[in-house]
Order: structure tokens, then sequence, then C-alpha cells
């Protein structure tokens, strides 16, 4: 991975703002701060972006744009709405994939920084306070686009996605089940995850409501995890943290010779294109994914032209799509 900015800043023990000053020489630096950037640029082996220090003072029009997995259908509708709005204000759109690798986004955090990008949305699995302080030092308008700041620190857009955990369980109650699991990441790979296994097992408070950890959630690795579960445990009902892992559970249940909706019903989150492309179509929580987009660059566009903002933290609506899997 290409050192940045970040890198040098964090080797130095100094701001991004101040190895800036000293690679542009824009203002007096002490000396014997200058002299530990500069063995730290040296050390490293950074190479500044001529671009960028050109640009130090300007407008680039363009939005850096960092999410875990440019290749998630979730991902790509919300990047749409993105696109949709930036245009309409004549702003570029920078998008990289960090890997959901903590180290990976503190370093594009820089990278960005060193681009002079004039505001970045930001998705993550879990953020962390190296990705804060990463913020803090660039000073450049940030807003979180379908994650979770406990503190509200950051200006962020999502739905309430505790309560939408205990919609999801009601909504298998309501149709009957008595033996409901729920199918997710690992405790702490995803704060939106949690929270609504969270507001699951709230609902379920007194119940027993069975918890199937399946790593990071991908289709390939969760599907032989499932599939054991159930086969150990006779479940009717089953919410699944995403549409990917709630395809794995149609499957895991078919591969059983079993029915789903008729032996196990099955709602799962997001409502990507895997939702309708499954048999039986799943019901699914539905997340406003282009709005996510669209209405976080908005929000980007007004503290970037200081309009006035009536909430910086805006809570989208979910609805229950009613589909062939319950």
């Amino acid at each position: 991975m290409p050192v940045t900015i970040y890198d040098v800043a964090r080797e130095a023990k100094v701001s991004m703002a101040t190895v800036s000053r000293v690679i542009n020489g824009t203002a007096v630096v002490k000396e014997d701060t200058k002299k530990r950037v500069l063995e730290a640029i040296a050390k490293l082996g950074y190479r500044p972006n001529a671009v960028a220090r050109g640009l130090a003072s300007k407008r680039t029009r363009t939005i850096g744009v960092i999410v875990p997995d440019v290749s998630a259908a979730f991902v790509a509708e919300m990047v749409r709405g993105i696109e949709d709005i930036a245009n309409m204000y004549d702003y570029n759109i920078l998008l990289v994939n960090s890997d959901a690798q903590v180290d990976r986004e503190v370093s594009l955090i820089g990278t960005m920084w060193e681009k002079q990008v004039d505001g970045i949305l930001y998705m993550t699995n879990v953020l962390t306070s190296r990705e804060i302080d990463a913020f803090e030092e660039a000073q450049i308008p940030v807003v979180l686009c379908a994650t979770e700041d406990p503190e509200r620190r950051i200006p962020s857009v999502n739905i309430d996605n505790y309560r939408s955990g205990r919609d999801a369980v009601n909504f298998l109650l309501q149709k009957g089940c008595k033996r409901i699991g729920f199918i997710t990441m690992d405790e702490g790979f995803s704060v939106v995850a949690d929270r609504r296994l969270q507001g699951a097992q709230n609902r379920m408070r007194g119940q027993e409501l069975h918890v199937i950890r399946t790593g990071r959630g991908r289709y390939e690795t969760s599907l032989p995890v499932i599939r054991a579960y159930f086969e150990e445990h006779d479940l009717d009902g089953v919410v699944a943290a995403s549409d990917e892992l709630g395809l794995a559970a149609i499957h895991a249940v078919q591969d059983m010779g079993k029915s789903v909706p008729d032996d196990v019903k099955v709602i799962a989150f997001d409502n990507t294109r895997l939702a309708v492309m499954v048999r039986p179509e799943m019901t699914v929580i539905a997340q406003p994914m282009y709005d996510f987009g669209a209405v976080s660059m908005r929000l980007l566009t007004k503290l970037l032209q200081d309009e006035p903002v009536d909430n910086y933290t805006v809570i989208l609506q979910h609805n229950i799509v009613e589909r062939a899997s319950t």
C-alpha cells in the first residue's frame, strides 16, 4: 500500500497539517519538528503528490467516498444516490474500497486529505477511535453513510437499526413462529448488525433467540455454518442480518429437504436484488439504499456551502416488504 501523509504524520508524531507545512514551506515550523518530519519522509519513502500541493488552497469539486466493499449490491445502490446528487451540485466522486480493514481505512483518509477532496462520505462496519482521530486531523467535512456512531460525533444518515431488529422478530411472531433464530456476523464485526440483534433480543425478552454467528457474513462461508446449526436445532423462523445471509438460510433449509416458508420462514435485511433473485423471493426489512447515498451527499453539500442544517443525525424510515419466504 502506498505511503500516505497520514503515515508520515503518525511516524513523526505530528498532525497532517504540520507535515503539509514542512513539504510546502507555507509556514514556519520549529527546527526539531521539521527534522522529525523530514526523517519520517525519508524513512518511509514518502512521495508528495505534486498536484495536491498545487491545489492546497483551492476547492477541487471532488468528494471522496470510502466504502468497505465496492462490489456489494447494497453499496452499488447507495453510490448511485451519491452520484445523482453530486452531479446535481457539480461535484466529482472518488470512490475507494477499504476491505473493512481499519489500517486501510485510516490510510485512505490520509490519501483523501492528500488529494485535497472537499469532503468525505464514509461507510464502515465499525467506527473506531483511530478513524475519528484521522478525521479530526484532516479537518475535512465528513458524513457517515449507513454507519453508526454511538456518540454522534460525526453527521450521519441511517435507519433505526435497533427498532428494525425488533420489527423483524415481531413480524415472525405475528406469523406464528415460536423457535426463532437470528443469523448475523461475529460480534463486533458490524455495529449495525449488532444493533439489529440487540433489538431482536429485546423483543424476544423472556424467550430464547437462537443466535447464529457466521464470521464476516459471506454466503460461501456462512452456508455450512447455518446448515449445521439447522440440523441440530428445529427452528421455524429466521431473521438474517443481510440479504446474503438470508440467501444462505433459504439454501440451507432447502438442502435439508425442507420448505421455505412451510417449515422455516425467512426475513432478511436490505432489499437488494438478491432478495428477488432467490426462490422463494425473500421478505425483507427494506432499507432506503439509494436515499442513504442521496441524503448523505446532500447533507455534505450543506456543510460545504455553509447552508443551515436542521439535523446532523438523519434517521430514514425502513419498512417490511412481504414476499414468498414468509
